[in-house]
């Protein structure tokens, strides 16, 4: 279980019941730079300025725009298009992936 980010969250999804399954942290771009040296599971973080490509959506995205989630009482690095296609931190590559 991960501990609750100190922002605020709102719920993106929720269950037949009406219950939040899925919440998204409104993070200020100000505080972006160490959240994400914080949840970035590899060796070293991607620079905010950087591009990444993510691999569900098919897309470049710049690094800036991240999301974290609150999901089964975990927090999740993921890309700006988590609610579409369910890219992960895991599925960020580097941008050139997308030029091919």
């Amino acid at each position: 279980m991960d501990e609750l980010l100190k922002f605020p969250r709102e719920i993106r999804l929720r269950d037949g019941q009406g219950q939040p399954t899925s919440e998204e942290y409104i993070i200020p771009l100000n505080a972006k730079k160490k959240v994400l040296e914080v949840l970035y599971p590899f060796a070293t973080a991607p620079a905010l300025e950087e591009e990444r490509y993510d691999l569900h959506e098919g897309k470049k995205f710049s690094v800036a725009d991240f999301k974290v989630v609150r999901e089964h009482q975990m927090n999740l690095l993921v890309s700006p298009y988590y609610y579409g296609s369910g890219g992960s931190v895991i599925d960020w590559m580097p941008a050139h992936f997308g030029d091919e």
